[in-house]
Formats: C-alpha cells, sequence, structure tokens
C-alpha cells in the first residue's frame, strides 16, 4: 500500500485499491495477535451469519395511523379536518427544508470539487455527528408520521361523516317507522340467547345492511347510503317473491322456516322491508342506526345477490351439505374453521371455545391463508430459492406465474370467506409478501404486517376500532418479534426444533393477546397455551381437507363426502381439546375487564417471562412450577379441600351460587348427585359441579320450564352421565320445554314427569314428591288448573343422613295453600332445612312458613336483581320463626351438612 501524495486532506477516502486488507494492522507489517491465528475472520463470519435488526420504519407510521383513525372516526369534521390539515402542513414543511437542505449541500460539494478540495464525510472515521446532522435525518421519517396521521385524520373524518349523514340518523332519533330498500352487507346470523328474569328473550336475526332508499309516512322517498343493523323478530315473515336463494324450501312464511330463510339470505341481496329505526346502541360504530323490521307489510326481495356473493354461497352451502353425516361437533366446526361459518356453533361449544382462548379457530384469520399459500408456495424461507417446495415448483410454474396464482387464491379466499377484519389483514399483508416475491426482493414480513395495518386502517378506518383486528394484529406481531427468540432460547436448552417453534408461537401470542381478551372477557385461561398446541397440530389438516371439500362438492359431492369426513377427525380432536380445557375446574381465573385490568396483567405477564428467563436455568423449579399450575388448573378436591374449605366434608345439600335463579345438589354418594334445577346460564352451575366434585347425575329435576331454571342445562350435562331427567307435567312456557325435550333427546336421557305421591331413592338419600297433583283416575275430581308455571313447580321433602328438607322450587300462595290442605301437609312440620320459594319474594304464605318452622333457610337470589327478591317481609317472617336466613347474593354458594333434629348440630359453609 502507498502513502497518500502530499497535499491529501486528512480523512481522504482511499480507493478501493489502496484500501488495506479486511483485519490488517498497519501497511505492509506483519498480521499479529487473533489476526494471525484466524480469529478475526471467525469473528468476522459470526457478524455475517448474525441476522440483521428488523426493518422498523413503518412501524411508527403504521400506528401512528391507526391511533388517529381510532380516535377521530366519531369526531365532528371541523376537528378531523383541523387535524389534517396541521398534520398536513407540518409534514410538507419538513420535507421542504430537508430538500432545501439536501440542495445546499449539494452545493456545497459542487463548489469545494470546483475548488480542487472535498468535504470529509459527515459522521465518518471517528467524526462526532453534529446534531443538525442528526436532526436533518429525523426530519423525513417524522414527516412521514405526521402525513399518515393528516390521511388517517382525512379517511376517518370522511368515514364518520359519511355514517352520520343523510336522513337516516335523524329519523333514528325520532324512532320513525319507514319503509326502506336494504343492501345486506353481511352474512345474518342468529342473536345470543339471554336470560331475562324468568324468560329468555326471543332469539332475533341480525344482519348488517346498507339502506339505499327510504320514506317515512308514504312521503317522497330519499336516496341514501346508511349502515344500519337490521333485527328481525321470529314472526317476521320470510322475503318474498321465490324461494330463499340457499335451497330452503318455498312458502316459508313464519316461525323456524322464516328464520332459516332469513339466514339464507347472502350479502349484496336487496330487499324492500318496513320498521322502525333507533339509535345505534353502541357509539363510534359503524352503523348510523337500528332498524327492527316488522311484519307488515311483508318483506320482499327487490334483487338477488351478486354473482360472486351466489357463488360463494354455494361453494359453502356445498361445504355444509358434505358435512351433515359427521359427528355433531365436527359437523359444527368444520365450515366454521374453513370458512367461518358459525350457524352450527351450538352456544355450548362456543362458550368452550372462548374458555380455553381458541375462539380465533372460529374465525377466519391469517394462518388458514398462510396454510393455503404455503401449500402452493412452499415454505415462505425457501420461496425464491431453487430448491423451493410446494405445488408450484411441481407444476413447472416460474416466481411470477406463482405469485399470480397466489394472489387469484387469495381473492378466491377472500371472496368465500368474507372481507372480515381478520380476513383483510391477512390478505393484504399476504398481498405484500406476494408483490416482493413477483419483484424478486426479499422482504422482512413485519414491514409486510405494518403494510397492510398501514393500508387496512386508510383504506377502512372503522376497523382500528375492532377487536378483531387488534387481536389479529398482535397476535401476527408476536409470531414475528417474540416468538423467533423464545423459540431459540428454548433450542439452546435442549427443546426439540419443532416443539419449541409451536411453543414458542402460543406462548408469545398468548403473552401479547390476553391483555386484551381479559377487557373483552373479564377472565384469564390458564390452559391457552397447552389448549393451542394441543389444536394447532389439528388445524392444518382440517384446513386443508376442509377446503379440498370445499372446492369438490359443485363437482363430486361423493368425493367431497369423503373429504369432509377425513377433514372431521382432526376437527373432532379440536373440539374435545376445547371441551376438554374448559371443563377443568381452575382453567380460568376472573380478571377486571378494564384497561387498568389490562394494564396489570401486561406487567404481570412481563414478571413472568423475565422470571421464566431465569427459571429456565433450573430444571428442577421448572418442574415444580409446572406441578404446582397442573394443582391450580385440574383443583383435586382432596386437595380443594384442605386448601380452602370447600365443599366441606360430609355435605348433604348444596345451593350453587348461579345468579338470579335456582340451582342445588343433593348428595348421593362420592362423586353423584341429584340435581334440582339447572339455573339461567351454563357456566355457574358447570362450575359449581366441578367444584363439588359431581361427575354422575342420577336424576336432574326440573321443577318448572322457566329459563332462571331451566336454561343452564347444557352447563349440567356437560362432561356428566345424567341418567334420567323429571319435570312437571304443565309445559309452559312452551320455548323452554321444547328445549329441554330435544337437550334430552339429543343425549338419549329418559324425560320422566314428576307427581305428587312419587318416591326415590338414591344411596343415602330419599325424597318425597308433594307437589304438583297426580292427575286424577276416571271418576275423581280433576285437579286444579295452576295459575302458571310457578305453581305447577315441583315440590320435594328430602331426607339425608337425618336432614329433613323442604324445597318449594317457585311456588305461590295459591299452591301453597293448595299443599297446606292436602293430606301431605302434617310431613311439613319442623324441617331443618328450607329452600325458600321464589328466591324470596313476598307472595309466600305465613302459614307454610310458620308450619315448616326452619331451622335454616336458604334464598338463591341474584345480586342486584331488579325484583327486590329476597323481600323484607319474607326475610322478617323466617326470622321471627326462628330461621337463620342465608342468601347467595351476599353470601355465595351454600353447603349444609351436620345432624337433624331439634338437639342435631347443623353446619352451614359458605365458599
Amino acid at each position: 500500500m502507498t502513502a497518500p501524495a502530499p497535499g491529501t486532506p486528512p480523512g481522504r477516502a482511499t480507493t478501493q485499491r489502496d484500501r488495506p486488507p479486511p483485519g490488517a494492522f498497519g501497511t505492509g507489517r506483519r498480521r499479529i495477535g487473533r489476526e494471525a491465528s484466524g480469529e478475526q475472520r471467525a469473528d468476522d463470519g459470526a457478524d455475517a451469519r448474525r441476522p440483521a435488526p428488523p426493518d422498523l420504519r413503518l412501524v411508527p407510521p403504521a400506528l401512528a395511523a391507526w391511533g388517529t383513525a381510532a380516535l377521530v372516526i366519531d369526531a365532528s369534521p371541523a376537528w378531523s379536518a383541523g387535524v389534517a390539515i396541521a398534520c398536513l402542513v407540518a409534514g410538507v414543511t419538513l420535507l421542504s427544508a430537508r430538500s432545501a437542505r439536501s440542495a445546499r449541500s449539494a452545493r456545497s460539494a459542487r463548489s469545494a470539487r470546483s475548488a480542487g478540495r472535498e468535504r470529509s464525510p459527515v459522521g465518518r472515521e471517528g467524526m462526532p455527528v453534529r446534531p443538525t446532522a442528526r436532526l436533518g435525518r429525523s426530519r423525513a421519517p417524522v414527516a412521514a408520521v405526521l402525513l399518515c396521521v393528516a390521511a388517517a385524520a382525512a379517511s376517518a373524518g370522511l368515514h364518520g361523516a359519511d355514517v352520520r349523514r343523510g336522513p337516516v340518523p335523524e329519523l333514528a332519533r325520532r324512532f320513525a317507522t319507514v319503509s326502506a330498500e336494504v343492501e345486506l352487507s353481511g352474512d345474518p346470523w342468529l342473536s345470543r340467547p339471554r336470560v331475562r328474569g324468568d324468560h329468555t328473550a326471543p332469539v332475533a336475526v341480525l344482519a348488517r345492511a346498507e339502506v339505499r332508499w327510504i320514506e317515512e309516512g308514504g312521503g317522497a322517498g330519499v336516496r341514501t347510503r346508511s349502515p344500519v343493523l337490521m333485527v328481525v323478530d321470529g314472526d317476521v315473515p320470510a322475503p318474498a317473491p321465490g324461494a330463499p336463494p340457499r335451497g330452503d324450501p318455498p312458502g316459508a312464511r313464519g316461525g323456524r322456516g322464516a328464520r332459516a330463510a332469513w339466514l339464507a339470505l347472502l350479502p349484496s341481496t336487496r330487499l324492500r322491508v318496513t320498521g322502525r329505526l333507533a339509535p345505534a346502541l353502541n357509539g363510534g360504530d359503524r352503523t348510523a342506526a337500528v332498524l327492527r323490521v316488522r311484519g307488515k307489510p311483508a318483506p320482499e326481495t327487490v334483487a338477488g345477490p351478486s354473482g360472486p356473493q351466489r357463488l360463494a354461497g354455494r361453494l359453502r352451502a356445498g361445504l355444509r351439505e358434505a358435512t351433515e353425516t359427521l359427528p355433531e361437533d365436527a359437523r359444527a366446526l368444520l365450515p366454521g374453521l374453513v370458512v367461518g361459518d358459525t350457524s352450527r356453533i351450538t352456544p355450548e361449544l362456543g362458550d368452550a371455545f372462548e374458555e380455553t382462548d381458541l375462539a380465533h379457530t372460529l374465525a377466519v384469520s391469517g394462518s388458514n391463508l398462510t396454510i393455503l399459500l404455503a401449500l402452493l408456495i412452499g415454505p415462505p424461507g425457501l420461496a425464491q430459492r431453487a430448491e423451493r417446495r410446494g405445488l408450484a415448483p411441481r407444476l413447472g410454474l416460474s416466481l411470477r406465474a406463482t405469485a399470480l396464482g397466489a394472489g387469484a387464491l387469495t381473492l378466491g379466499f377472500v371472496i368465500v370467506c368474507r372481507p372480515d377484519p381478520s380476513v383483510l389483514r391477512a390478505a393484504a399483508c399476504g398481498s405484500v409478501a406476494l408483490l416482493a416475491l413477483a419483484t424478486g426482493r426479499r422482504r422482512s414480513m413485519l414491514p409486510a404486517l405494518a403494510a397492510a395495518v398501514l393500508l387496512l386502517v386508510l383504506y377502512d378506518p372503522w376497523l382500528a376500532r375492532s377487536y378483531g383486528f387488534l387481536l389479529s394484529v398482535l397476535a401476527t406481531g408476536a409470531l414475528l418479534t417474540l416468538a423467533p427468540g423464545w423459540s431459540e432460547a428454548l433450542r439452546r436448552r435442549g427443546v426439540p426444533g419443532r416443539l419449541a417453534e409451536a411453543l414458542a408461537s402460543a406462548a408469545a401470542a398468548q403473552a401479547v393477546c390476553a391483555p386484551v381478551v381479559a377487557v373483552l372477557s373479564a377472565r384469564v385461561s390458564l390452559v391457552a397455551v397447552p389448549c393451542n398446541l394441543l389444536a394447532e397440530a389439528a388445524v392444518a389438516p382440517a384446513t386443508v381437507l376442509g377446503f379440498a371439500a370445499l372446492a369438490a362438492a359443485p363437482v363430486a359431492m361423493p368425493v367431497a363426502r369423503l373429504l369432509a369426513r377425513c377433514a372431521g377427525w382432526p376437527a373432532g380432536w379440536i373440539a374435545r381439546v376445547a371441551r376438554t380445557g374448559a371443563a377443568l375446574p381452575g382453567g380460568a381465573v376472573d380478571w377486571p375487564g378494564t384497561w387498568s385490568g389490562a394494564l396489570l396483567l401486561a406487567a404481570v405477564t412481563a414478571g413472568v417471562v423475565l422470571a421464566g428467563r431465569r427459571l429456565l436455568r433450573h430444571p428442577w423449579w421448572c418442574g415444580a412450577l409446572a406441578v404446582l399450575l397442573l394443582l391450580v388448573v385440574v383443583r383435586p378436591v382432596p386437595l380443594t379441600r384442605a386448601v380452602t374449605g370447600w365443599p366441606p366434608r360430609g355435605w348433604r345439600y348444596a345451593m350453587c351460587d348461579v345468579g338470579q335463579g335456582d340451582a342445588t345438589v343433593l348428595a348421593a354418594g362420592e362423586g353423584a348427585g341429584v340435581v334440582v334445577d339447572a339455573g339461567p346460564d351454563p357456566a355457574p352451575v358447570d362450575r359449581c359441579l366441578r367444584e363439588l366434585g359431581i361427575t354422575r347425575v342420577p336424576l336432574l329435576l326440573l321443577t318448572h320450564f322457566h329459563a332462571d331454571h331451566v336454561a343452564g342445562l347444557a352447563g349440567v350435562l356437560r362432561g356428566r352421565s345424567v341418567a334420567s331427567i323429571e319435570t312437571t307435567d304443565f309445559e309452559e312456557p312452551a320455548d323452554q320445554a321444547a328445549f329441554v325435550r330435544k337437550e334430552a333427546a339429543a343425549r338419549h336421557i329418559p324425560l320422566t314427569r314428576a307427581a305428587a305421591g312419587e318416591e326415590g331413592r338414591v344411596g343415602p338419600l330419599t325424597w318425597r314428591v308433594l307437589w304438583p297433583p297426580a292427575a286424577s283416575a276416571p271418576g275423581q275430581a280433576p285437579a286444579p288448573e295452576p295459575d302458571g308455571p310457578n305453581d305447577a313447580s315441583v315440590a320435594l321433602l328430602v331426607r339425608s343422613g337425618g336432614l329433613r328438607l323442604l324445597l318449594l322450587g317457585d311456588l305461590e300462595p295459591p299452591a301453597q295453600q293448595a299443599l297446606l290442605r292436602s293430606p301431605r301437609a302434617a310431613q311439613l312440620a319442623g324441617v331443618d332445612v328450607l329452600k325458600v320459594a321464589h328466591h324470596g319474594s313476598a307472595y309466600q304464605d305465613p302459614d307454610l312458613i310458620r308450619l315448616a318452622a326452619p331451622r335454616v333457610a336458604l334464598v338463591s337470589v341474584g345480586a342486584d336483581n331488579t325484583y327486590g327478591h329476597p323481600a323484607p317481609a319474607t326475610v322478617a317472617a323466617l326470622r321471627a320463626g326462628g330461621a337463620v336466613v342465608l342468601r347467595t347474593d351476599r353470601d355465595g354458594a351454600l353447603a349444609v351438612g351436620g345432624a337433624g333434629g331439634p338437639g342435631g348440630e347443623l353446619r352451614v359453609t359458605r365458599d
């Protein structure tokens, strides 16, 4: 190497010919130290193998646009316009200043070269970087953020104003009755059954639609475009004319047939309906009003669905037909897993998926598209290499042809699965990756995700407030950022590669999504990671086989049925995982459902992750904590009793805390219990029975058919053997009676009717039915007709271990007085425990309370109920007779044990 020529300024850049070889220490001298032994070359190789840092340049603009859209979407037009203009001016100013500075630098460089001088590079060769240079380099990113904020504010302001404009919002504020022409923008779905008091709220058909034309009271019609939520009650007839689009029977004009016809309508179908408008229930939602459709005049179909929607509908209908012969869970789950069709998912199965954080498998997301693209183009890491795998190279497709085919597959995926937020996010991210593949450039998936978020938020600002979109982006971001490092850490500690990847992916997704899930459900799942690990192995085969059945159904239905049968095995496995995880007593922990609770959970999760990094170095500690977590989740009854005292030893009778309803249990041996009523909701009664260790139910007695006593039936049946179900013979309300018959028939459980005088025994437990009266024999006076379902309640006198218990159901004074006049009245005197009738309402017969004279009176009642239960007069009358009154809204679940009689010790334990 020659010395620089005289007069060369210090710091002059050398040419490649003059540059010393890598690692040389001097000019023409012998290499020494590490270089001589080759260690420096090894270090250089390690640096070359070290992965490049992630490209985060698009992340700040994407997050800024997301946050701006979420804040501005329901703001006033003036405010959103002000934000957009201010940020636009600031961004353009920064870019102009940067351009001017670049121009000045270029002129200075040209002047220096013309004078025979060359400025030394700023910040190189150890020279300090000037603050002005740092500021100059930061101007472009800041300007990009400001411009994205301006674009998001403008887009969100326009979308928000579009929802609030037109006549629909004003008519909704006046609750006007209108005639309208609407176009469906999504698939109709059923509202979730909800118990209100003693009845179940009617299930309605809900549908997103867009009002295209509207008139009020026969006046002049107005054309508009306003999104509404349509509510169609069960008595509204199906739209006419013609048969429903999916092959439902013509003439389905009311009842279940009409509901099925409404559910069969495809997006883009146009209807003419009459109904009443009301303001939207939630602010900040893409809904201008709620339109409750009326049955008169009958709705009419104006125009059928578009061609793509008809094709998608036929494909989805073909998949449903192909899965008709599958077992119940697989039949319900496979269409949801493949195309997001959850119409067959029962509330019980849906709850199991939510409790185990597997609900994302029921919503079509990026994982479905990723599986299909991987089948076509092979693993992403090999997509541009000669040794790439997948169907495309086997078919002889070039990279660009593969990208075009994958793009067509993505478009078809969106059409068939509907453009939901998770589907749009997956399609947008996949499109960015496919563009990189077609142009021959390799891009990181993190910038692709940021670009997808930015484009989607600008295109549809309402996604900024979608919890589904948030969870989808968080899960994908965790898989791209946290999962690789966690997987590598597990590999270094001896975990097999595939298991390490699966475990790291599930843990990373759960860690970042758990705070948001806690806001939505007010709980934290302790079984989410293992359940997701067990289900993940079955998702890919079920998805691929399900899509194959979807494609084969229009061509060869026998082949589609065979493929669906093969896909039913992994789908059934996923359902079993969800049910098993949901049945574990400690599978979930209650958590504050607020954003402060979410922040607390995020802090706890971060602490667990930091502690876990240290614990991985100590296998024995890891094993001990794993065993402890297993015990917390499984909660074996002996261990739970030793720690918490619940359930108490020797309990005879337990009253579950199920809110405003009834669910009680009579101990009938080890792991067995006679259950009386099921409460208003499956989850609380199921949890109560699990805590009590009940796995066998010799008899399930439903005192009457009000929803607060029977709507939780699925919770009693979940994971337990039920020998028989006994009910009253007064089948009102009719819909709840039909529900009980359907559930019993589906599980082949015999259904019988209780009548006064009937006696039963299970182990140490005996009981006698006191009410209702048996049907009169020929020639006898007819039995009195009950005034309603409450007076038809089954009442029992129970003996268990010396205790005498009187269970009155919901009997009201007429039936209570008739019971006092019956020959069985003498048996009621001096009972040990009274289950107070009708949640302690004021409608009680004081003579019956005085005759029973219970030592303990238990009231099953919900906290803050609107009925005033229990009535102060009823509580006072019970206490005046010497009873200790306990209630579930204040005392929680209650368990009674001990000995009966005046001198016996009676023990009541609170949970």
